[in-house]
């Protein structure tokens, strides 16, 4: 059997989030996300995509049918508000038996949908079937690299204005080509600072402008968001180099944590080299081994 872990809120977040192309949650191995609450509570409102767990007259958990569970690379249960593994209640019993066909260990959310939906209102939902359109269709939001305090994403995330409003966000880092006036229109406190996507640009000489421009806003609980075109490389550098600044991570905790958040996330070689001297500057040796085609 594959298990059973916790899975804290922001990871769910992160894992609902994931997109290439299109979001992640259109793949039909991805995720599978159950509600193990009364129908009553499940058809008032639920997080978006989840589907509600079916019993048995002895209360026994049924398998869904339509969902190959030993393929599903995230298989996640909720109910109200269980916080450990050795709580009883519906989420344990469905993880009691998704465990036995589950290649990877079945992840029980912490703190269950009355955490999740306090934190994440706005991925509450009453819709209960999606077609693949729909799912394709879905905006994902930035991930979230600190709870509540610091989020990664690209410039079509940082241009809407409901996902600044969900995220509360009025402060933000571009490292992007492009400006727009709906900053301005949404009062907005913008940090441009203009670094192509090339292994020959130089992010090193703007790296503590933009860590104490994040860190001037979170010390006065502002969360904070940065992004570039496509959020994949300029972002991501600017994210692992806050994270060895001021959280003094090494370059390969920092790396980990933000591929955690966001799995296609891939800084180009240059900043990769320019991070590793930024390693030596913050943390006061090179701990990293940088090469390829680790990093």
């Amino acid at each position: 059997m594959a298990g059973k872990v916790l899975c804290e809120a922001t990871k769910l977040y992160n894992i609902l989030n994931q997109y290439t192309h299109i979001p992640r949650l259109a793949e039909s191995n991805y995720l599978c996300l159950i509600d193990a609450r009364a129908a009553e509570s499940y058809n008032f409102s639920h997080i978006i995509t989840a589907r509600n767990a079916k019993w048995d007259s002895d209360r026994k958990f049924i398998m869904p049918m339509d969902v190959e569970v030993e393929s599903m690379r995230y298989i996640i249960v909720y109910d109200s508000n269980t916080h450990s593994l050795l709580d009883s209640g519906p989420a344990i019993d469905c993880a009691d038996g998704l465990e036995k066909a589950s290649r990877f260990p079945v992840q029980i959310l912490t703190g269950g949908y009355e955490k999740f939906s306090a934190l994440y209102p706005f991925l509450r939902t009453q819709k209960i079937l999606y077609n693949i359109r729909e799912l394709e269709s879905l905006n994902p939001y930035p991930v979230e690299i600190l709870p509540g305090q610091l989020y990664m994403g690209d410039y079509r995330q940082a241009t809407n204005p409901q996902i600044l409003k969900d995220l509360k966000l009025n402060a933000l880092v571009n490292v992007s080509d492009e400006c727009s006036l709906m900053f301005k229109k949404a009062n907005c406190t913008v940090l441009h600072i203009r670094i192509a996507d090339s292994a020959e640009a130089d992010f090193t000489t703007s790296f503590e402008r933009m860590c104490d421009f994040i860190s001037s806003h979170l010390n006065t609980a502002s969360p904070v968001l940065i992004f570039s075109s496509l959020g994949i490389s300029r972002c991501c550098a600017v994210a692992m180099a806050y994270l060895m600044y001021h959280l003094k991570y090494t370059l390969k905790e920092a790396w980990n944590h933000i591929h955690q958040c966001k799995a296609s996330m891939r800084p180009n070689r240059g900043f990769v080299l320019q991070l590793s001297d930024w390693e030596l500057q913050t943390v006061g040796k090179r701990v990293t081994d940088i090469s390829e085609p680790n990093y």
